[in-house]
């Protein structure tokens, strides 16, 4: 395994990725209402990140044939935008979109309430996105990549949800993914020694009920077995020698 460690040149330019993809996350929120079709989501990305200088780095991604992953309810990740999908009043929605900068990527997800929410709806957004602040406490020089992995598994663990073991997070850089892999659950090996460089793409995916996900028959949608909800959280994040520096928030 090879980890890219970035320059400084590098790393201002997965900055201004970053930036701009943050731009493009707070936009979508705004937009998201009972009534939108999941196309209308995806038509809307893009021609945010375009209009802010990038490039969708979804679109066409071993055929993926959207620039936003639109994923409803029990939709874990990957979900195709439809013109038929239409978002109604207590729906949760995940959107994962990327964008390329200058050569380089950026990548990040959020989990959005439809409306009004149940509570319990409502509570396994915030359990998963704080899984991933609690997560990237360890993603410190000197700490080692699985400490990230077990960080998130010891704080979601006590809620009885289940960690998606199918899909993890990944390295970023002038590639999409590249290495390191990054799972959510804990491992039995401590994994890299993390340096200062490095960028990285933590990306929980919790779901209510159990772990265990299932892919439809089109190649793409994962989708929780037992049909429970399913949340997902993601920043693209540099490892410094002191605290991490989150690329893909305003």
């Amino acid at each position: 395994m090879s980890v890219s460690i970035k320059s400084a040149r590098e790393i201002e330019l997965m900055r201004e990725s970053g930036k701009r993809l943050a731009e493009v996350h707070a936009r979508l929120g705004e937009a998201i209402r009972p009534g939108m079709s999941t196309l209308e989501v995806d038509e809307l990305g893009e021609k945010l990140i375009r209009s802010l200088g990038g490039v969708p780095n979804f679109l066409h991604y071993h055929g993926y044939p959207a620039s936003i992953c639109v994923s409803v309810n029990d939709e874990v990740v990957h979900g195709i935008p439809k013109r038929t999908r239409i978002l109604k009043e207590g729906d949760i929605v995940s959107l994962d979109a990327g964008l390329i900068y200058k050569g380089y990527h950026s990548d990040a997800a959020r989990t959005h309430a439809v409306g009004r929410i149940t509570p319990e709806a409502q509570k396994l957004i915030d359990v998963t996105r704080q899984s991933f602040f609690e997560g990237i406490k360890a993603a410190r020089e000197g700490m080692h990549l699985h400490d990230i992995s077990a960080a998130i598994d010891a704080y979601v663990r006590p809620f009885g949800y289940g960690i998606v073991r199918d899909l993890v997070g990944h390295g970023i850089g002038t590639a999409l993914h590249e290495d390191p892999e990054i799972p959510n659950f804990a491992q039995r090996r401590r994994g890299v020694r993390l340096q200062a460089g490095m960028t990285l793409a933590v990306e929980p995916m919790i779901n209510a009920g159990g772990w265990e996900v299932d892919f439809l028959k089109d190649g793409w949608t994962a989708v929780t077995r037992d049909g429970s909800l399913s949340a997902h959280y993601e920043n693209t994040i540099l490892v410094t020698d002191g605290e991490p520096e989150i690329l893909t928030m305003l």
